[in-house]
């Protein structure tokens, strides 16, 4: 039966993966992708199995194979994510679908939560695969099932570009329902799907003549269209997110060339709307990928990033400003300024204790940081980190560092980090270089006991799955030990114990070749370790407390000096960790329990 709901343009994707009939999904969370498979794992898991793979290669993976054996699969990672899995996505490019295989690259224009403002479209001509653009919710939704459609009719994957604002922002959606769709029979075809050469050689033409047949399927389909207006000379060809902007910005006073199947790219279509125009314009945020093929189509005259900024996100008075140099409307506003407020580790997080720990021997180690709430550790007061790249490069890193380190006769020692969900991710294949290259450095995993930058997702290190059943844990001190890591150089401790920290750091310095930190505390945020830390807080005695600012050194929330003495900010948001009791040379700070 069909509604009308509000969705955001994640809650419509999961929704539209539904009402496709899709079978498999998988995805690897990620800001601003993670609501999807969260939706589908919520709402749909009784007619999709959903997992949180380990990373975005296993994920695609995951969809493919199910596709191959003739299931509609479904896979969603953010941008940077998609640089794990172009592997198998490349590979699938040649090789076609059996069931329809849909995934979703969910870009972050402005680095909102990401290290880098990528532009995945450039993806989609590099992989030989389809790629679509929603706008909007309604169109996330529609796009999605369009897209299996598209998917089995060219034997292809289907990309779904997304960026925050479409991810995030809520519009009126027209739902239906699940289509009943079957599994086809598995039949083996190593002509297809076993990618040697001489395969891949066979079928690059195929891809290449399906992604000719699907071009001219563009020049006249419905997510391609024509928006003329009467008594203009201005044309406008944009996608995404970008047409809305520029439909707010251009009003009425120009035509729109929209394009939502966005590779391969309409030709004909462009070409006609650009001639039928004295100006054109092309509104993209960040890269010129549409400008670039517009100028390479013979419109060498088109105004696009000589105008437009190629950084951050874009809005209607961004293009204003760049196009007709319009000063932003008056608005009514109030001289007021928020106080300076840099995002800070909660109270009682477990990374607190060893980032404390670690100031204690920066004169001693070079340490490097990864992705995950422990990024914020590189801050004042803990500057606890020089660089981090992507994730599980905090350990795989560190084996060129140490070589960098040796040849200019620095004996300081490397110290890199990973997450729990990160280990799993792509550190353990980083410690396996660092335990075969026998590299004299230090490698901590910081078990929180679950995903929690991107929301709390659950990992193999926890005992459910997406689906809320229980699911074996995978124990990563056995997997170090897996790994050739024995005891004498294996230490696990609780982060918080300022005495255990100290000495795993010092016995870590102090050896020679790979030595492993567990860091083992769960997350404070977690509901049942929330409700167990409900009760207890901080105390500190007035009468006791000298004003040395040493407890400030933990850079805890909960933690404020005023008037020459310490003071529990809140007490509603200590968590009663500790970690100030043992800092407080004086004694003057206690635990109370309610």
């Amino acid at each position: 039966m069909s509604e009308k709901i509000m969705m955001s343009g994640n809650e419509a994707i999961a929704r539209g993966v539904w009402e496709a009939g899709v079978h498999v999904a998988a995805a690897y969370p990620g800001t601003p992708s993670t609501e999807i498979l969260e939706n589908i794992g919520a709402l749909y898991k009784d007619d999709i199995y959903c997992e949180w793979s380990v990373n975005e290669k296993v994920a695609f993976e995951v969809a493919s194979g199910a596709s191959i054996g003739g299931a509609r699969a479904f896979c969603a990672f953010k941008h940077v994510g998609m640089n794990v899995a172009t592997d198998p996505i490349f590979s699938m490019g040649y090789a076609g679908v059996n069931g329809g295989l849909v995934f979703v690259t969910a870009d972050d224009p402005g680095c909102w939560s990401s290290q880098n403002e990528q532009d995945n479209r450039w993806y989609a001509p590099h992989s030989k695969i389809a790629m679509l653009e929603p706008s909007d919710s309604q169109e996330c939704l529609d796009f999605v099932k369009a897209a299996y459609e598209l998917s089995e009719r060219f034997d292809t994957p289907v990309m779904i570009r997304m960026t925050t604002r479409v991810c995030h922002s809520k519009s009126l959606v027209r739902t239906g329902t699940r289509k009943d769709v079957n599994v086809i029979k598995y039949e083996r075809n190593p002509s297809k799907f076993a990618l040697l050469p001489a395969t891949a050689l066979a079928r690059h033409p195929v891809r290449e003549q399906l992604l000719s047949e699907m071009e001219e399927y563009g020049n006249d389909c419905p997510f391609n269209r024509v928006e003329e207006t009467e008594d203009s000379s201005v044309g406008v060809i944009t996608s995404g997110i970008s047409y809305q902007h520029a439909r707010e910005a251009f009003g009425e006073n120009a035509a729109f060339l929209k394009l939502g199947l966005t590779y391969p790219l309409p030709k004909k279509l462009i070409r006609e709307f650009c001639e039928r125009y004295e100006t054109v314009y092309v509104i993209e945020e960040n890269d010129p990928y549409l400008e670039i093929q517009v100028k390479a189509l013979g419109f060498p005259d088109v105004h696009g990033k000589d105008l437009v900024p190629i950084c951050n996100e874009l809005n209607a008075a961004v293009l204003r400003k760049a196009l007709f140099n319009e000063e932003p409307e008056k608005t009514y506003h109030v001289e007021a300024k928020a106080p300076a407020r840099p995002p800070a580790m909660c109270a009682g997080c477990p990374h607190r204790g060893f980032f404390y720990a670690l100031t204690k021997v920066m004169d001693r180690i070079v340490p490097a940081g990864d992705i995950g709430c422990y990024g914020l550790g590189t801050q004042a007061p803990f500057n606890g980190f020089g660089f981090s790249l992507c994730m599980g490069a905090g350990f795989s890193s560190l084996v060129g560092l140490s070589q960098a380190l040796k040849r200019q006769g620095d004996t300081r020692k490397p110290l890199g980090m990973v997450g729990d969900s990160t280990f799993f991710h792509s550190g353990l294949t980083s410690l396996i270089d660092i335990v075969s290259s026998e590299s004299n450095v230090i490698a901590c995993v910081l078990d929180n006991s679950i995903t929690a930058m991107t929301g709390h997702q659950d990992n193999p290190g926890t005992a459910k799955n997406l689906m809320g059943q229980p699911s074996p844990v995978v124990d990563i001190a056995a997997l170090v030990r897996a790994c050739g890591v024995d005891d004498d150089h294996l230490r696990i401790v609780d982060p918080i114990d300022i005495k255990a920290m100290d000495a795993a750091l010092k016995d870590g310095i102090a050896s020679e070749g790979p030595f492993v930190i567990i860091t083992r505390r769960p997350c404070v945020l977690i509901k049942e370790v929330a409700r167990a830390n409900g009760k207890r807080h901080a105390v500190i005695d007035p009468e006791k407390c000298v004003g040395c600012r040493m407890c400030m050194s933990a850079a805890c929330p909960a933690i404020a000096f005023r008037d020459g003495r310490s003071v529990i900010n809140d007490g509603s948001g200590c968590t009663g960790c500790g970690l100030c009791t043992q800092i407080c040379p004086f004694g003057a700070i206690s635990i109370a329990e309610e």
